[in-house]
C-alpha cells in the first residue's frame, strides 16, 4: 500500500508547523495533451459565474419564464422554474428549467432553453410528450402509497419519510402520481434515499430508483501535498475559504450527522500512516480543492452547483465500510475506510466521482437507473479520471484505470477499465438494446469506453507508464483527440444537451451538438465523436 506522507501548505511539513497564519495554495496543474482553443471553441466554452452572477442569470431567467413558456408553446397550466443557467463567452445562455402543470412538479419534464445573443431561440426537451392529465385529485391516498412504497423497499430500517404529489413524465405518457422517498440503509452500510413513484389512480408503482450515488474510486494517498485551511496561532481546521469554505469533518465510525470538523495546533495533517485519522481527511481535503479547481479553471463552473458554495466531506464513515458516496440531502461526500478499516477511500478520483454526481444532479438530473443511470455513473467516471489527470500528482499519476490501488476484491486488480471495461468481469464494451437492465455501474461500460476512445484511440497504447489496448465494435479505427478535448465536449454536453431522461442514442446527439458548439460541425472533432460512438455500437 502506498502510503500518505504528511499534508501542509507549504513545501515540508517543519516550514508549516511554523506559519502563524492561514494560508491557500492553488494545486492544480495541466498535464497531459494540450489543444489549443480555436476561436469558435473560445466562444461557446462557458465562463466562470461568480455567485452574484449566477444568482443574476438565474433571476433573469425566471423573469422570462412566462415568456419563454409561452414562446416554446407550453399549456396553459403549465409554468417553468429556472433551475441552473450556463453563459457562453459569445453571449449564448444556456436555461434549464423544471417544468410544473397545475401548480405540481412534472418529473421528466424538463427543459434548456438556448437562446443566442441575437434573440434565436431553441430547446432541448426530457419529453415531447403534452403534459396533461384528466384530474389532479388523486385516487390513492398519500399515506396508501406511502406505505406500499415503504414495503417494497430492501433496506433495513425502511421507512416513507415524505410523499409529494407530481406528474410523471418519464416513462410514457404524464400521469398523476405520488412521488415516496424512502430512507433506511441498504445492505453494504450506504443510507438508502429511495424514489418510489405510484400511479394516484392505480396505486401501480411505475418507479423506482436510489437517489445515494455509490461509488468505488483510487485509493492511492496523494503525497506530500498543500492545502487550503483556515485559523491561526495553535488553532487550525480544515476550511479552506477559497474554494467555498469546503470543510472536512471526522465521522468516527458514525453513520449519521455531520461529524466533527478536524482541527489541530499545528498546520500539519497527518503522518503518512492509515492509523492517523488526519491521513485519510488530508487526502479527501486535498481531492475536493483540485476538483474544483478542474471544474473552475478548465469548465467554468464554480463549484458542483455552480454557486460558489463548497460540498463538504466526511471521512471514516462506518466500519468496514468499503465504498463512497454523494448525498444531496446533506450536500457532502462520504468516504468509509475499506476492508478492515485499512484502505481509506479519499483519493482524487473518488471526490472528484463523487462530486461529479452532485454536479450531474444541478444540470441534466440523470435518474439513477437504467440507461441515464449508467451515463449518470459515466459522468462521475469521465469526469473524475479527468480530474485526476487534472490535478497532476505525482504520487497519483492520472490513468484511465478506476480503483487500481484499493483492491477492494482481494485480487490486485483495478475495479473498473476504461479502454476496455468487460475486463472486470461484469462492465459492458459495447451499448445493445437490454443494457438498461443491468447495474448502473456497469452499463456506465460503453461510455467510459468511448471517452476513453475519443481521447486516446483504438488499440495499444501507453498514457503515464500504464498499457492500454482498445478494442472497438466491429474494429472500427478510432483516432483520439486527446483528454482535454473529450472532457469539454462531455461535460458540454452533461450541462446544456442532457436531461434527466437521455439515453445512449440521446447522449450521442448531445456530444455531436456539443462538438458542433465547440470545433464545428464539419471539424474533425465532431467527426471522432461519431467514430467514438460508433466503436462502442452506437449509431
Amino acid at each position: 500500500m502506498t502510503r500518505l506522507q504528511p499534508a501542509h501548505r507549504r513545501t515540508t511539513a517543519r516550514a508549516a508547523a511554523l506559519i502563524a497564519s492561514a494560508a491557500v495554495v492553488a494545486v492544480g496543474v495541466q498535464t497531459g495533451t494540450a489543444d489549443a482553443d480555436t476561436p469558435r471553441e473560445a466562444g461557446a466554452t462557458a465562463v466562470a459565474l461568480s455567485a452574484p452572477q449566477r444568482a443574476a442569470a438565474l433571476q433573469e431567467g425566471q423573469t422570462k419564464a412566462a415568456d419563454t413558456a409561452r414562446a416554446i408553446t407550453l399549456g396553459d397550466r403549465e409554468a417553468l422554474i429556472a433551475r441552473d443557467v450556463v453563459k457562453d463567452a459569445d453571449g449564448t445562455v444556456h436555461t434549464r428549467y423544471e417544468r410544473t402543470y397545475a401548480g405540481l412538479p412534472v418529473l421528466g419534464g424538463d427543459l434548456v432553453v438556448h437562446e443566442k445573443r441575437d434573440g434565436a431561440r431553441s430547446t432541448t426537451k426530457a419529453t415531447d410528450a403534452r403534459i396533461s392529465v384528466a384530474s389532479t385529485t388523486p385516487a390513492v391516498a398519500a399515506t396508501t402509497a406511502g406505505q406500499a412504497a415503504a414495503t417494497s423497499s430492501r433496506a433495513k430500517d425502511a421507512k416513507a419519510d415524505t410523499t409529494r404529489k407530481v406528474i410523471w413524465a418519464a416513462t410514457g405518457k404524464p400521469v398523476l402520481a405520488w412521488e415516496t422517498v424512502v430512507t433506511g440503509t441498504q445492505t453494504d452500510g450506504t443510507p438508502s434515499r429511495r424514489h418510489v413513484i405510484t400511479d394516484a389512480d392505480s396505486g401501480k408503482e411505475l418507479f423506482s430508483y436510489e437517489s445515494i450515488r455509490t461509488g468505488i474510486g483510487n485509493s492511492l494517498y496523494s503525497g506530500q501535498i498543500s492545502l487550503g485551511t483556515s485559523g491561526s496561532n495553535g488553532t487550525y481546521t480544515l476550511t479552506d475559504a477559497a474554494r467555498g469554505g469546503s470543510k472536512t469533518y471526522d465521522l468516527n465510525g458514525g453513520t449519521s450527522g455531520t461529524g466533527t470538523l478536524f482541527t489541530n495546533s499545528t498546520d500539519v495533517w497527518g503522518n503518512g500512516l492509515v492509523t492517523h485519522r488526519e491521513s485519510a481527511a488530508a487526502d479527501a481535503h486535498y481531492a475536493e480543492a483540485t476538483t474544483w479547481d478542474f471544474y473552475k479553471n478548465e469548465l467554468g463552473r464554480n463549484g458542483v452547483r455552480g454557486d460558489g458554495k463548497a460540498a463538504n466531506s466526511r471521512v471514516h464513515y462506518g466500519i468496514n465500510y468499503a465504498n463512497a458516496f454523494f448525498d444531496g440531502s446533506c450536500y457532502c461526500m462520504t468516504y468509509g475506510d475499506g476492508y478492515d478499516n485499512a484502505h481509506p477511500l479519499t483519493a482524487t478520483d473518488i471526490a472528484a466521482h463523487e462530486m461529479s454526481h452532485g454536479v450531474t444532479a444541478a444540470t441534466a438530473g440523470l435518474i439513477y437507473s437504467g440507461e441515464s443511470g449508467g451515463l449518470n455513473e459515466a459522468t462521475s467516471d469521465i469526469l473524475g479520471t479527468s480530474a485526476e489527470f487534472h490535478a497532476g500528482n505525482a504520487t497519483d499519476v492520472g490513468d484511465y484505470l478506476i480503483g487500481e490501488n484499493i483492491d477492494a476484491n482481494g485480487t490486485g486488480n483495478p475495479l473498473r477499465y476504461m479502454d476496455k471495461p468487460s475486463k472486470d468481469g461484469v462492465s459492458k464494451d459495447f451499448w445493445y438494446s437490454g443494457i438498461g437492465n443491468v447495474d448502473v455501474h456497469y452499463s456506465s461500460g460503453p461510455a467510459n469506453h468511448f471517452f476513453y476512445l475519443l481521447a486516446e484511440g483504438s488499440g495499444p497504447k501507453v498514457v503515464n507508464g500504464v498499457p492500454y489496448d482498445s478494442p472497438t465494435a466491429n474494429n472500427v479505427t478510432v483516432s483520439g483527440i486527446g483528454r482535454v478535448k473529450a472532457y469539454k465536449i462531455w461535460y458540454r454536453a452533461l450541462a446544456t444537451k442532457f436531461t434527466s431522461s437521455t439515453n445512449y442514442a440521446a447522449a450521442r446527439t448531445g456530444t455531436l451538438a456539443a462538438a458542433a458548439d465547440l470545433y464545428g460541425p464539419d471539424s474533425p472533432e465532431y467527426a471522432a465523436v461519431a467514430n467514438a460512438w460508433r466503436g462502442v455500437n452506437v449509431g
